[in-house]
């Protein structure tokens, strides 16, 4: 007759039997539906690709979006070339590089002279005038600042190099001053009365004395060199 430690002993042996031929996932719980074999490796290749991923890769869709904005990048890029392109060209079409300024200084003196035309209650196309003639200013300065006055220099025009380029900070001042006051303003159109006098004696200064005198003792090469070069400059500016 078996003894109650025999009887222990057996039904042990039984059940750890049982618990090897059966799912460890299932072992002492006989009530959890036993799972297929392959589902235990399937779950762990799943977190083990998961955890591959970087936070920085890039998604299944994200070639598209990537292609689009690209695309759109070079569109816009292609229209501003084309825009400064046809800007410069329509200044270049004016001549040499002394011509060019002139032009550049009648478009300026155009808008000074619309500006004028406004009234108080005009603010709104005040700001854009303004706008219009800072940019306008902005791109001739340049021009002059980076080839003209150092070509200046280099033919013994310094002080006449040096005197237009300090005019070049009065004209800075006369900017800031009108974008600080408000368009507004009751003495708006005084500030730009004075303005005007000031790029109007400056233009004149270059076109009638400087300019004239310098050229008149450029080689053709060297005239054509600094034209480039102002048209260069004109185009990365525009």
């Amino acid at each position: 007759m078996a003894t109650r430690t025999q009887s222990r002993s057996s039904s042990s042996n039984r059940s750890s039997t049982g618990n090897r031929r059966g799912n460890p996932g299932n072992a002492g719980n006989p009530n959890q539906p036993r799972k297929a074999d392959g589902e235990f490796t399937s779950r762990s290749n799943s977190r083990s690709r998961g955890s591959d991923r970087s936070a920085f890769s890039w998604g299944e869709g994200a070639g598209p979006i990537l292609g689009a904005a690209l695309a759109g990048a070079a569109i816009g890029f292609a229209a501003n070339y084309g825009r400064k392109a046809l800007m410069q060209g329509m200044q270049a079409a004016a001549g040499d590089w002394d011509e060019i300024l002139a032009t550049e200084h009648d478009m300026a003196l155009a808008i000074f002279d619309k500006m004028l035309a406004t009234d108080q209650s005009q603010t709104f196309k005040r700001k854009m005038l303004l706008m219009k003639l800072t940019h306008a200013l902005d791109k001739h300065a340049h021009q002059e600042e980076m080839v003209v006055y150092p070509a200046l220099r280099e033919a013994n025009e310094a002080v006449d190099a040096d005197h237009l380029e300090g005019e070049h900070g009065y004209i800075k001042t006369f900017i800031y001053e009108l974008n600080e006051m408000g368009a507004d303003s009751p003495n708006w159109l005084e500030k730009v009365r004075e303005f005007r006098q000031l790029v109007s004696s400056h233009a004149h200064m270059e076109e009638e004395e400087v300019f004239p005198r310098f050229k008149q003792d450029l080689t053709d090469e060297q005239n054509a060199r600094i034209t480039s070069l102002v048209n260069r400059d004109g185009f990365w500016m525009a």
